[in-house]
């Protein structure tokens, strides 16, 4: 795998597990503590870069068990 293809599969993988995470711990506002011209819905605390820390040590991981079947030849994916 090459440094471009490898960096390729990172940001796939990245997002992927992004939009897993995301919906982690979240805790809607409630109905007293909304305040004008926000939606009800939203997060109390999103917190957003401690899930983007989860998910870039999460993808690190699954990563590497991508690049060591595709390097292994475990599963080849060439004639």
């Amino acid at each position: 795998m090459g440094l471009i293809t490898g960096l390729a599969v990172f940001f796939i993988v990245w997002w992927l597990v992004l939009f897993m995470v995301l919906p982690w711990g979240i805790q809607p506002v409630a109905g007293e503590d909304v305040a004008k011209g926000h939606a009800p819905s939203a997060p109390r605390r999103p917190r957003i870069l401690y899930k983007m820390a989860v998910t870039t040590v999460i993808t690190a991981i699954v990563f590497s068990v991508i690049y060591g079947i595709a390097e292994s030849d475990l599963i080849s994916f060439r004639e």
